[in-house]
Parts: structure tokens; sequence; C-alpha cells
């Protein structure tokens, strides 16, 4: 097991087992866990990120495709795009996804205000300047 897939086990684990909060880098954020499928493997993946309600549709919340300021799109963000749904666990409850990419203005003012909230958002912006335009996807429930 990788230091990054042992991360996110711990991460896993911390979340179920204390209603959707964790600690360390996450604590105090708002965090979901992705369930999708890999587009090559098949196989069922898990993913722990932060994420922004949408204070206008309690049914959607944004996600976002930094992988650390990294030149390249985590393998997450594909898995979800291609298939176009999947299902999440925020708190205590799982349900159904569908996935949509935010694009334009809507794009840039949904990823400005997860800056505001968390000013490390836009290190990872400024890392991909030029690289990379770093995703955002609506999960609405289904």
């Amino acid at each position: 097991m990788s230091d990054h897939d042992d991360w996110n086990a711990n991460t896993i684990a911390q979340f179920r087992a204390n209603k959707g909060k964790v600690g360390g880098y996450f604590e105090g954020a708002p965090i979901v866990l992705m369930h999708h499928r890999g587009r090559k493997s098949g196989n069922e993946h898990v993913t722990p990120v932060m994420y922004l309600a949408d204070e206008s549709d309690p049914d959607s919340i944004y996600v976002f495709a930094t992988l650390g300021g990294a030149p390249t799109n985590p393998a997450w963000y594909y898995n979800l795009r291609d298939a176009g749904t999947g299902s999440v666990e925020v708190g205590e409850e799982r349900y159904p996804v569908t996935v949509s990419e935010v694009r334009g203005a809507d794009r840039d003012r949904i990823y400005a205000e997860q800056v505001r909230r968390y000013p490390s958002f836009g290190e990872y912006e400024v890392k991909t300047r030029g690289i990379r335009t770093i995703p955002v996807l609506q999960l609405r429930r289904a």
C-alpha cells in the first residue's frame, strides 16, 4: 500500500468513525467521500476530498480536482466525469449523484469562493497556471 493509499484509508476510517469529521489537514473542513469506478480497471474507489455546498441548491455540492496543484488532473476526476454518475458519503448519509463539469464564469465564481474560504486552493491554482485549469465538478443528488 502506498503512502497515498494509506493516507486515504486512514482518512476514510476517521470520517466513518466520526460521522463525517476528520482531523489533520482536513480538520474542520467539509469532507465528502466520493465513490467512483475506475475507467480502466473497473474497480470501485473511494476518495476523500473537500467540497463546497451550493447555497442555493441543497442537492448539489462542488468538488475540485486540484491534486495538490500537480500538473495533471487526478484519476477520480476522469472516472466521475466520464461515468456521469457516482455516489457520495456526506456525514452519515450515502446517496447516488449525477456528475457534471462546471465551466466558464460559473466555474471561476465557485472556485473563487472555495479560495476565499480555504486559501490553499489559491496556491494550487498558482502552481497549475499555464499548465491546466483546475476542474470543478458538480455532484447533484440523483
